[in-house]
């Protein structure tokens, strides 16, 4: 059996670990590390183009970053926080690419422009509110609004043609919103990686298991999925970036912090549109309102996409019921995550939202037609024949312990550590690669406090984020100078 060693193991070949390992390379290059992907390449699973909605999310058009509050107020916090951190992301990314790390931008982000658009007088006044609120916050002020048909009509065509001219109509717009290839993303990144000479890609391994040995290091035995053949790695931090195979592997992990986190899987559609004469009349991100009992991830948007450089339509996601943790799983996934010391947070959010698995149920048997329905909210003159179904990927939303020990289902994403900082796992979904740097920012900020405080790490993460320590909320300014450089750089102004 191969016996190999590591500073740091990252598990998992998506947009997450590359990022960490990117950071943490550019941050100390003698350090050991290793990347393990359970298929035969990196970026196949949630983070491939195909398998999410490619949105630079910055809470301009998300509709579902912005409750409406039982006053009629919206609240603005989330989209702030999200904005943010997406602009953390784009500071890395133009550093990279400064650097020669990354190739030319339109290799993996273009500028495409993001929309909301609602109709009918309730969510009118939704939006006419949301615009209010977010257009006053320096983070949003490039935001434009209207309820006039045709400049509405100027602004996204298709969703516009054949409407009903008596339907209330309102749509915002934010010019400089971007379409993001995260799968082209990350095969860059470890390419990149992998010219360093202390960095190793192992492909086709499972991690059968992981445990935590006296010295605080840990040993984590791998198979290979397609052979006999096994290998064990000594590592002094782990980083488990799995997407829906998080919650397993933090489980094997037995580390104390595991216990009461479960998760509930959720699968995903699209309609699929390749057709040139209907792709170029089509040139944004539109978001509209999710469905009563929908989960946040399948709030209904027509996108534009280029995935490996070549432009699509997408509409959806359209959500599905599923077993799987991951689009490549096994339908034993839910089940054999069920452990004692989760069971009663499972069982307590199941039976608290079985409208949402009734609402998984109905969607995963829509025929094609009533898709296609869905689409025309959008697209009034869609033709079934135009558009084939495509799958999405899996997401794995987090399921932990409530304040009184039963369990609550949580949309967004978690990072849970060890107590000594030498594992972490991120879980959940959404809003998910787009704030990744902000994420592995918070990893390191954990795991490695002790070179950030001691190895010139902090003088680093400031040249690779030039608003890293500082609010990019509160200071106007600040944010002024980072998006003026980023928006340069990434060809996205």
């Amino acid at each position: 059996m191969e016996v190999k060693t590591a500073d740091v193991l990252l598990v998992g070949g998506g947009v997450m670990s590359a990022t960490l390992g990117m950071m943490l390379n550019q941050l100390d290059p003698s350090l050991k590390i290793i990347m393990v992907e359970r298929l035969d390449h990196v970026a196949h699973e949630s983070t491939h183009g195909w398998n999410n909605a490619g949105t630079g999310h910055a809470g301009y058009c998300e509709l579902n970053y912005t409750p409406e509050n039982e006053d009629g107020s919206v609240g603005i916090h989330r989209a702030q926080a999200i904005n943010a951190s997406f602009e953390v992301t784009l500071q890395f990314w133009s550093y990279l690419v400064e650097n020669s790390l990354l190739p030319e931008p339109n290799k993996f982000i273009n500028t495409i422009p993001h929309q909301s658009l609602v109709w009918g007088d309730k969510d009118v006044n939704f939006l006419r509110e949301r615009y209010k609120q977010l257009s006053a916050h320096h983070l949003f002020k490039d935001m434009q609004y209207s309820e006039d048909p045709n400049v509405i009509s100027e602004w996204m065509p298709l969703a516009m043609a054949n409407r009903d001219p008596n339907q209330p109509v309102a749509a915002t717009r934010v010019n400089y919103g971007s379409d993001v290839d995260f799968g082209a993303l990350t095969r860059n990144m470890v390419k990149s990686l992998q010219k360093s000479p202390n960095f190793e890609l192992i492909l086709n391994y499972n991690v059968h298991r992981i445990r935590q040995q006296r010295s605080g290091n840990w040993s984590v035995r791998l198979k290979e999925r397609t052979g006999k053949h096994s290998a064990i790695i000594g590592a002094k931090f782990v980083f488990l970036g799995a997407g829906g195979g998080a919650l397993p592997l933090l489980q094997k992990s037995k580390i104390p912090e595991r216990k009461g986190y479960g998760g509930f899987p959720v699968g995903g559609q699209w309609l699929v549109c390749t057709k040139p004469e209907i792709v170029k009349q089509h040139d944004s991100k539109t978001y509209g309102k999710a469905p009563i009992g929908a989960p946040p991830m399948s709030v209904p948007h027509l996108d534009t996409r280029i995935i490996d450089g070549k432009p699509a339509l997408l509409f959806g996601p359209f959500a599905g019921f599923t077993m799987k943790f991951l689009k490549k799983g096994s339908k034993l996934d839910l089940v054999s995550s069920v452990r004692k010391s989760n069971l009663k947070p499972m069982f307590s959010v199941g039976s608290k939202n079985m409208d949402l698995t009734h609402y998984l149920i109905k969607e995963s048997l829509q025929s094609h037609k009533e898709r296609v329905n869905a689409l025309r909210n959008f697209y009034p003159e869609a033709k079934a024949e135009d558009w084939t179904l495509a799958k999405a990927g899996q997401r794995v939303m987090i399921i932990k312990k409530d304040e009184n020990g039963k369990g609550k289902l949580e949309f967004g994403t978690e990072m849970v550590t060890a107590e000594d900082g030498s594992l972490a796992v991120l879980l959940g979904a959404s809003p998910g690669a787009s704030t990744s740097v902000q994420a592995m920012i918070d990893v390191i900020e954990r795991c490695f406090k002790d070179k950030l405080n001691e190895s010139g790490w902090k003088e680093k993460m400031c040249k690779m984020i030039p608003s890293y320590g500082q609010s990019l909320i509160n200071d106007a300014t600040l944010l002024e100078s980072v998006k003026t450089k980023t928006l340069a750089t990434l060809k996205l102004s």
